[in-house]
Order: structure tokens, then sequence, then C-alpha cells
């Protein structure tokens, strides 16, 4: 699908997209891959592991600024949207600045694909978004709305499509618990907000392959949930620090006890496939559509895919194995 194609990815110069871009340019070999973002520096650096490969380009700009995205997007074929204000304190201290990129960032993508005939739009959106408890949760649930909405099935003014891919806690990305846990595993007591908390746990290398199945599968309106194991964070933390005791510091604002991706109320058009799971949408009876639904079986009517009651889980011993071969990339992308 995407071979031999011109490729943008917002905020790519971020965890995700230092996956992508590499795992791409080889198993797709795309005529040119852009990596927008508003970092220069990151872009600088960035640019240096692709100083050698011609296809890859860097253009500065924001997913704000409309005027930007259109001229950036001129040419390209197909977009995965990862741009995002994604810390959870972050957003809930700073509510205008997560609303103007996750939201209005998402609609001026969305406007500046339609108008330069972009073919397929894939974005990235997080276990946060199902039945969100903070404001990161609730404006990516918002952006995921407008993507979903936003599909040519439904007009004919249009031929770009849309859909969404969902997934939890990337191990070992920047920001997360397991670089977290490792940068203070020599300065005393870990702390735990809550020793029932779970948490999903995906690879970015899952993640990147997630998007490529979406952009090979999609029909338009489609959220792709992978199904992954869950661990409990204490098991986290003893995997990482085994000799450190931890110190409960309570579940801090906004943070949810579990991670859901899938909620009861989505169970109602949601089908299950033998590595992920399909939400489609409930409007325009798109969660009745064939084409859409292929050879997918519907989940039972409250069905809710939760971090606490997965049927698979990751073991320490499986946890050391992806620290062992991932060591030298923990945190740093």
């Amino acid at each position: 699908m995407i071979s031999n194609s011109s490729i943008l990815i917002t905020g790519g110069t971020g965890s995700f997209g230092h996956t992508f871009v590499p795992l791409t340019l080889k198993k797709y070999k795309p005529k040119r891959l852009v990596v927008f973002s508003r970092d220069e520096m990151k872009q600088w650096e960035m640019a240096k592991l692709f100083k050698d490969d011609p296809r890859v380009r860097f253009f500065i700009g924001d997913v704000r600024d409309k005027s930007r995205l259109q001229r950036a997007l001129r040419g390209v074929d197909f977009v995965v949207h990862a741009a995002a204000t994604k810390i959870v304190s972050t957003a809930e201290y700073n509510p205008f600045e997560c609303i103007k990129t996750n939201v209005d960032g998402a609609m001026n993508l969305i406007d500046a694909c339609i108008d330069q005939g972009v073919k397929r739009v894939v974005a990235l959106s997080t276990d946060k978004a199902s039945s969100p408890a903070n404001l990161y949760g609730a404006s990516k649930l918002a952006s995921d709305k407008l993507i979903i909405a936003s599909n040519s099935s439904y007009s004919s003014i249009h031929q770009t499509s849309f859909s969404v891919v969902r997934y939890g806690n990337v191990m070992g990305s920047r920001g997360s618990v397991i670089p977290f846990f490792m940068s203070i595993k020599e300065k005393g007591p870990i702390p735990i907000t809550d020793v029932r908390m779970t948490r999903f746990m995906i690879s970015l290398e899952e993640g990147v392959k997630l998007v490529w199945h979406a952009f090979d599968d999609m029909i338009g309106g489609e959220i792709y949930v992978k199904k992954i194991p869950s661990m409990k964070v204490t098991d986290i933390a003893n995997t990482i620090a085994p000799n450190t005791k931890h110190r409960i510091i309570g579940i801090l604002p906004g943070e949810k006890l579990h991670e859901q991706m899938i909620s009861a109320e989505d169970s109602y058009s949601t089908f299950e496939y033998p590595n992920h799971y399909k939400i489609l949408p409930q409007i325009n009876e798109w969660g009745k559509d064939t084409q859409r639904i292929k050879d997918g079986v519907k989940v039972s009517e409250g069905f809710v895919y939760s971090s606490d009651t997965n049927s698979e889980w990751m073991t320490k011993e499986q946890l050391q194995t992806w620290l062992d071969t991932n060591k030298n990339y923990i945190g740093k992308l």
C-alpha cells in the first residue's frame, strides 16, 4: 500500500517517529518520507541519522499552523499523525495549550489533508481516550471523533480516508515508567502510586506494525486496537530494581488505576481479529458495513478491554529479556 509513495509524519522527531522512519524506509522503500515537527534541535539531531538517505526530508512546522501544513502536505500520499501534547500533568496545568495542539491541530490536519488530496491518514491515539479521566485523554477522544467523522465515506466532496490506532504504555519511550524507574533505582525507594495499578505493554515496533496494518486494511473510520499483554506496575519495578524498596505516593492528578482501550459503550460496534480489535463508528451505520468488518467477530455486549482484566500478561522474565535486548535505546527515543 505505502510502497514507492510519499509519506509525512507529524511529530516525527518523537519516540514513535524514531522507530517508524527507519523501519518504514527499510520495508516499504517510499519515494519520500517527510518528518514534520516544531523542534529544530530534535530535527537537527535526527537528520544526522539519515544524512545519507535523500528520501528523508525535514520540515519545521506546527500542527497549529494550517497554512504550514498545507505547504508540507503537497504531493503527500499518506500521513501518520503523531503530534500531540502527551504528558498528563502538562495537559492538566496547561489546558489551553493541550487543546490547541490535540484538538485544533487535528482539525487543521484534517482540512489540509483533504485540500491537498492525501489518500489515507492514520492518527495515533491512546488508552486514555477511552472513558477519559484527564484532559489529555479527553482531548484525544475529541481528536479521535474528529478524525473518524471526517471520512469520505459519507460525502462525495473528498477522497481522503481517516482512521485511528490506539495503544497503551509504550515500553522504554521517553517519559514512560521504565526509563523513569531505571533512572532512580540506585537513589532510594521506587515511588509507586498504587500497588493495584496495571498497564498495557507494547513496544514501539509493535506500534509501527499496527500503523502499517491500518494503512493496508482501512476503509475509513476504524479505530484499531492491538492485543497486547498487561503487567502490574509493582512487577515492572521489581524487575528493574529487585533490591529496591517501594514508596507508596498515591494516584497522581488525572491518573487511572488501570488502562482501558475499549469501553463497554464501544462494544456494540467492536469486532475481534486474531491480533487486534477494530472499533467501528456507530454513525452512518458504519458499524454494520461488511467492507469494514471483513472477517471480524463481534465482541459480546458490555465487553471491556482493560489492563486489569486482560487475558494476556507479561512475566518478569519476558520483561527482563526485553530490557536486555533494548538497553541501549531505553529512554533515548
